[in-house]
C-alpha cells in the first residue's frame, strides 16, 4: 500500500520551508504520495476555520503529516477558537499525538554558532519528550472573568494516570535506544499536579522502565542545568507547559532554532505529526531567507518514526551535516544563503 505524506504549510515562513522539504522528499522517497492541505491562518482565510473536519480527516488517513507553522499578526484579533493556533491544538488533539519529541543536537559545524562555550555544547545530543495533549493547555476550568469587581484569569493543570503513563512509556523506549537515562521534570514542591506527575512517572518506571535509569528534577532547576551543563541529560521527560519552555531553551544551545525539528507521536500505527520548532516568524515571511533545515529534519524524523524508512532518514541527516560542514549557512547561522540555496546545498550533499 502506498504511503501518503500530507503537507500542511500553514502561515508565515511555513510555505517557504515546506516547499523545500517537498523537494527533498521527492529525492529521498520518490514513491511517497505527497498531498497538500490548509491549516491555521491559511485555512481561516479560505474556510473561516483554522482546521476543517475534512483536513483533519485527511490527516488521520495519512501515513504522516508534515506541518510548517501557524499564526501571524493578521489573525491576532480573532476569537481564541478562531485563531491559527487553535487549528494546531485541534490537529494535535484530533490525531491524539500525545508524545512530542524535540531533539537538541549540535552539529559539529555549528558548535561556534551557539551562544555557549564550545566545551559546553560540543557533542550535545539530547531528546526532550513532552506530553502534548493534556496539562494546563487543555485543562478545565479556564477563563477570564470578574468576581466582586476584581478581574481574574485562570487555567487548570490536569493530568490523569493514563496520560502520564503512556508518555512515560515513550520516554523509556527512546532512552533504551540511547544512553538509557530519563530525567523527569516537574514542580512537585509547589504544585499538586507536579507531585502527581512525579508519583505516576515513578510508578510507570517500576512497571515498564526496566534497563532505564530514572531521575527527577524541578523544572526551574532543569532550565538552569540546560545552560550550565546540558550534556548531563539524555532524555528529558516533561509535561506540556514545561516541555514547551525547556525545548525552546534547548533549541538555542544548538546555534539556531532554525535547525530544530520535532515529532509528535500517538499510538503505533497512527500518523505522526512533524513540524519545525521555529514557528511562523512573520517578520521574515516572504523574504526567502528562512532556514529550511528544521523542516527538512522534521521530514527526516517522519521517515524514521512514521514511514519506517530509517536508511533514507540516516542518509538525509548525514546530508544536512555535510552541507553544514561545507559551509552552507542561512542568515540565522551567520551566512547569506537563501531558503532555496540552503536546500540546494542539502540536495547536493544527497
Amino acid at each position: 500500500m502506498q504511503q501518503t505524506l500530507l503537507l500542511l504549510p500553514g502561515d508565515g515562513i511555513g510555505p517557504e520551508v515546506i516547499a523545500e522539504a517537498r523537494r527533498v522528499a521527492e529525492i529521498v522517497a520518490p514513491d511517497l504520495k505527497v498531498e497538500d492541505g490548509l491549516v491555521g491562518g491559511a485555512s481561516i482565510d479560505m474556510h473561516g476555520d483554522p482546521l476543517t473536519e475534512e483536513t483533519l480527516d485527511r490527516a488521520r488517513r495519512a501515513s504522516a503529516v508534515l506541518l510548517g507553522a501557524v499564526g501571524g499578526p493578521k489573525w491576532v484579533g480573532a476569537a481564541r477558537d478562531k485563531r491559527p493556533e487553535a487549528g494546531l491544538l485541534a490537529l494535535r488533539k484530533g490525531l491524539d499525538v500525545f508524545a512530542n519529541l524535540r531533539p537538541a543536537y549540535c552539529f559539529p559545524a555549528l558548535v561556534e554558532a551557539s551562544s555557549l562555550k564550545q566545551s559546553v555544547v560540543e557533542g550535545l545530543d539530547l531528546m526532550i519528550v513532552r506530553e502534548l495533549t493534556g496539562g494546563v493547555y487543555f485543562g478545565q476550568p479556564r477563563g477570564i472573568d470578574e468576581t466582586a469587581g476584581i478581574r481574574r484569569g485562570y487555567d487548570t493543570a490536569v493530568y490523569t494516570h493514563p496520560e502520564i503513563e503512556r508518555v512515560a512509556h515513550v520516554a523509556f523506549e527512546i532512552a533504551r535506544g540511547r544512553q538509557g537515562r530519563v530525567c523527569s521534570v516537574e514542580k512537585s514542591n509547589v504544585m499538586e499536579s507536579g507531585l502527581f506527575w512525579r508519583q505516576e512517572v515513578t510508578l510507570a518506571h517500576a512497571e515498564m522502565g526496566a534497563g532505564v535509569d530514572l531521575s527527577h528534577m524541578y523544572a526551574d532547576a532543569c532550565a538552569m542545568e540546560l545552560v550550565r551543563a546540558p550534556k548531563q541529560f539524555d532524555v528529558i521527560l516533561a509535561d506540556n507547559l514545561f516541555g514547551d519552555i525547556l525545548s525552546d531553551e534547548a533549541a538555542m544551545l544548538t546555534g539556531s532554532i532554525g535547525m530544530l525539528p520535532s515529532a509528535s507521536l500517538g499510538t503505533p500505527g497512527t500518523p505522526g505529526l512533524y513540524e519545525p520548532v521555529h514557528g511562523s516568524a512573520p517578520d521574515i515571511a516572504g523574504q526567502g531567507i528562512a532556514n529550511p533545515c528544521a523542516a527538512i529534519l522534521s521530514l527526516e524524523m517522519a521517515l524514521r518514526w512514521s514511514l519506517g524508512r530509517e536508511k533514507a532518514a540516516d542518509i538525509l541527516f548525514a546530508a544536512v551535516g555535510k552541507a553544514l560542514d561545507q559551509g552552507a549557512r542561512t542568515r540565522d547561522l551567520g551566512g547569506n544563503l537563501s531558503t532555496r540555496e540552503m536546500a540546494d546545498a542539502v540536495i547536493a550533499a544527497l
